[in-house]
């Protein structure tokens, strides 16, 4: 019978004899899947000694997961299982809080778990799950899909479910169904909206279903590989219906089976994945770390031989594929591993105890195994730090929350995809406007060269992101800081400064309306250049704050809130703005306009501008978070409950402070701004700003310095920082994510305070705060960076603890999220010279130089090493924390 455009056959019986509902998700037919593998066996086999392989999933058939039961049971060597085990034994209900953003189900939310297996350790999801539909009356139970390749194992399982004690305590909370396909099946099934279809339907009936959706997919394969997934478009989601609000889909993919994949491969399977970004989709992922090497192989080859008889069992299943069970005299073949710690990689191989030859019937052909040939089965890459952060940014996802067993072996990664987010620098992808990576057509061979249109994109993501989304309509005539202009005047900045920039460099007329010149932009006469030149201030364009009537000139902006031009008619400004942009590139692509270092220049320098300025907007709202300022809405709001526990558990430096030095280190680029006019390498120079040329070299004597900057737990004596508030007799800290967040929990965090404040501070414990050079110095050392997991870019809408000084990666880390103040005080420099773009006045005796970045500052900037920031030194807003360095 046919319901709703499913085919409905007969109801698989599970062994107790009730019925479960399992849905046939695959698409090409059995005897194809089983045509596939058997292709890809003879295609592993006829490679060249040394090279031949098996597929993995010939591990995994119905025995293949009985012998894996027992080995997770019986080998307590193979310490995945257990560590991911304890886990969710002690955190499932917290992670369950945590991925519905501490706000309950939603009615027909659905969790979908890939690569199922046996189902013990879900059983604790399942449990927390019904726990957090108790506690939300009137919503709809969720639905657990359990995707596997094996069908009876699959029936078993869940009929194992329904007969347990858990079967009572999920009924009528979480509904448990069966998916019966490979990963490539059960995903196309969820993009084609299948999930949808199917909770329409399903109180129409039990039993087993069968999907008629007509698409193209990869071979059946339990591990796609980068060929059966780079076809699918990383912003793949399921249709839907305008005004139609689909629930959250919540993805399960334990047992680090990502690691089953190349690290290439499983950044772009996860890239596919269908989570839609802002929706409160997310994903749960167990990655394994990259242990020591006797502790990984002995894992993979347990002293009981269960991991032997495991990977033996996939000899069998490739018989059995060929044609022929007993094909492969396993007494010819033994069981062999190894773990490369530079690749951070396990290897499983059949390894041939002699030569002989197999011949394969339904092949036609024989293949010749060599004395101690190897034939890899399977591999498994494990993950440090550097290596999760680097494939969460290739995949489009974001970290929420991380879980850790206690032995500190393995980790739960929650995830979601944001609403936007920067790609490493080397990546060949960016965001687009809508949160999801698409190729990037690169402009410049150096990450610090000309923005791609692209680039753009993802920036004004950002940018659209803060001024539409976190300001509210009655905010737009306010200062969040006095000594700052109303929160309106910037949506009309950022477009004018670029229109001007572009008409100075195309010699055309400004956008319409021209006026908009006298309102929204600093202008001022530089003797010897031409007049009215325009400077970038970023985050610079402030009064003295001792005496604000010392300002910097700037244009006569309006009085009265109707003197304003209106916001629709900033947006449309701001719309025509960006299409001169995408005109210049299309131009550069057609021929008909030359990309010259000028160009590039005006490029880089408005592209840059506007990155500044959203942190500088951001700093400012966050003066009115909790009072006007809207959270940022689409990024889950953090459980600072857990985050507390999980940041005082973190392990500290063995000793507080690291000797550096002496040294001769190399500060800044050679990046000469009167060269533009006749250089030809555009599209390789590194472009930056006039205080970071020329490239020269300092000396830096011996000295100590504290790992990790002063936090809001150990800076007693500090006065009350402007991101501070006392509410209710209580000191506590300002966040973008909620009003305030209790001194306990952001206790580890990075003060954030003034020059002034923080230098008293290093006096009183007997050091002072760096000069350029030393912290320059410590931060080549043991900065980690935004591959590392360094919190820039957005990773965060916080400051999070510092994580500098530990035992891995030769101790480095991240500083937890702020700028750090230098005592060296911003003047010029041998072979400084002055940008005809930039005006020099801030050479005033009152701004120090700050490096690295913030939460809120982009990769381009804060990766860029020569890049020398400032701020007034008793500027109480932006956020620039310090750490203590003592002589020696």
């Amino acid at each position: 019978m046919e319901i709703w455009g499913w085919n409905v056959r007969n109801p698989l019986v599970s062994p107790a004899g009730m019925p479960s509902q399992i849905l046939d998700v695959h698409v090409h037919s059995q005897d194809d899947n089983g045509l596939a593998i058997r292709k890809e066996i003879v295609q592993g086999l006829q490679r060249p000694a040394g090279a031949k392989t098996l597929p993995t999933m010939l591990l995994y058939d119905e025995r293949g997961l009985r012998l894996y039961d027992d080995l997770t049971t019986e080998a307590p060597e193979y310490y995945l299982f257990g560590a991911e085990e304890e886990i969710l034994k002690t955190k499932a209900d917290e992670i369950v809080r945590v991925m519905h953003g501490g706000s309950g189900v939603v009615a027909n939310e659905v969790v979908l778990e890939l690569g199922a297996g046996a189902l013990r350790k879900t059983s604790h999801v399942l449990r927390s799950l019904a726990g957090l539909v108790e506690g939300a009356s009137g919503d709809g139970p969720v639905t657990y899909y359990a995707l596997d390749l094996e069908q009876r194992e699959l029936a078993r399982t869940l009929a194992g479910i329904t007969e347990s004690d858990l079967g009572q305590v999920l009924r009528g909370k979480v509904e448990t169904r069966g998916m019966w396909g490979t990963y490539d099946d059960g995903l196309k099934f969820v993009q084609s909206g299948g999930l949808r279809s199917t909770t329409l339907q399903s109180s129409a009936s039990d039993g087993f279903f069968s999907t008629d959706l007509s698409r193209d997919t990869s071979p059946d394969s339990r591990f796609s590989s980068a060929s059966s997934t780079s076809s699918m478009h990383s912003g793949s989601s399921p249709p839907s219906t305008p005004g139609e609000t689909q629930p959250p889909l919540h993805l399960l993919f334990l047992g680090s089976s990502i690691g089953n994949f190349t690290r290439e491969a499983g950044a772009e399977f996860l890239r596919s994945l269908p989570l839609r970004p802002g929706s409160g989709d997310t994903l749960l992922l167990g990655l394994d770390h990259d242990n020591e090497r006797h502790v990984i192989e002995t894992a993979y080859n347990d002293p009981k031989g269960l991991t032997k008889s495991f990977i033996m069992n996939g000899l069998r299943g490739a018989a059995r594929a060929l044609g022929d069970e007993s094909l492969f005299d396993e007494n010819k073949w033994e069981y062999v591993n190894k773990y490369t710690v530079a690749e951070r990689q396990h290897e499983a191989f059949l390894k041939c105890k002699e030569d002989h030859e197999v011949f394969v019937p339904s092949e036609k052909k024989a293949f010749r195994f060599g004395e101690d040939e190897l034939i890899k089965i399977e591999q498994s890459v494990k993950f440090s730090d550097r290596d999760a952060h680097t494939v969460f940014i290739n995949s489009g996802l974001r970290p929420i929350q991380r879980w850790t067993d206690s032995t500190s072996r393995y980790s739960l990664w929650l995830l979601e995809r944001p609403m936007f987010s920067f790609p490493l620098l080397s990546s060949p992808t960016t965001c687009d406007s809508k949160g999801y990576l698409v190729p990037n057509q690169t402009y410049s061979t150096s990450p610090f060269g000309v923005p791609s249109p692209n680039e753009w994109e993802s920036l004004w993501a950002l940018w659209d992101f803060v001024t539409r989304n976190m300001i509210p309509p009655s905010m737009l005539f306010q200062k969040p800081i006095d000594l700052r202009h109303i929160c309106l005047f910037y949506l009309g900045h950022i477009p004018t400064f670029l229109d001007i920039h572009l008409s100075r460099l195309l010699n055309e007329a400004h956008t319409e309306p021209e006026h908009f010149k006298n309102i929204f932009e600093v202008r001022v006469n530089i003797s010897g250049l031409h007049a009215g030149v325009f400077m970038i201030y970023s985050a610079r364009d402030r009064p003295n704050v001792d005496n604000p009537t010392m300002c910097h000139p700037h244009s006569d902006v309006p009085i009265t809130d109707d003197e304003w031009p209106t916001l629709t008619t900033i947006l449309q400004f701001q719309s025509r703005v960006r299409a001169r942009v995408h005109k210049l590139y299309e131009d550069i692509d057609a021929g008909k306009r030359i990309l010259d270092r000028k160009t590039g220049r005006v490029l880089f320098m408005t592209f840059e501008h506007e990155a500044m300025h959203a942190e500088t907007l951001l700093y400012m709202l966050l003066q009115r978070a909790g009072t006007g300022t809207v959270p940022p809405l689409g990024f889950s709001t953090p459980d600072w409950a857990s985050l507390k526990e999980y940041w005082g558990a973190l392990p500290k430096p063995s000793s507080p402070t690291v000797v550096l030095g002496p040294a001769t280190l190399t500060l800044g680029h050679d990046d000469d701004e009167s060269e533009d006019a006749f250089a030809s390498d555009a599209r390789e120079h590194e472009f930056g700003w006039d205080n970071e040329h020329p490239k020269r070299e300092v000396a830096v004597g011996k000295f100590r310095i504290e790992w990790r900057p002063v936090t809001k737990g150990n800076g007693e004596g500090l006065e009350l920082p402007a991101s501070w508030v006392n509410k209710d007799g209580e000191v506590q800290v300002c966040s973008h994510s909620i009003w305030a967040v209790p001194m306990d929990v952001a206790y580890h965090w990075p003060v954030i305070a003034t020059y002034n404040d923080l230098s008293r501070y290093a006096m009183v414990k007997g050091g002072r705060l760096p000069t350029e050079q030393e912290l320059r110095l410590f931060l080549d050392k043991f900065e980690s960076g935004y591959e590392g997991g360094a919190n820039v870019g957005f990773r965060n809408w916080h400051p999070i603890p510092a994580t500098t000084g530990g035992e891995r990666d030769g101790g480095r880390g991240g500083n937890g999220g702020v700028w750090e103040w230098t005592s060296t005080t911003l003047d010029k420099h041998d072979g400084f010279v002055a940008s005809a773009l930039y005006l020099a006045d801030f050479f005033d005796n009152t701004h120090q130089v700050v490096l690295g970045g913030s939460y809120a500052t982009i990769p381009r900037i804060s990766e860029r090493r020569s890049l020398r920031n400032w701020y007034q030194r008793n500027y109480p807003y932006s956020w620039v924390g310090g750490r203590v360095v003592y002589d020696m």
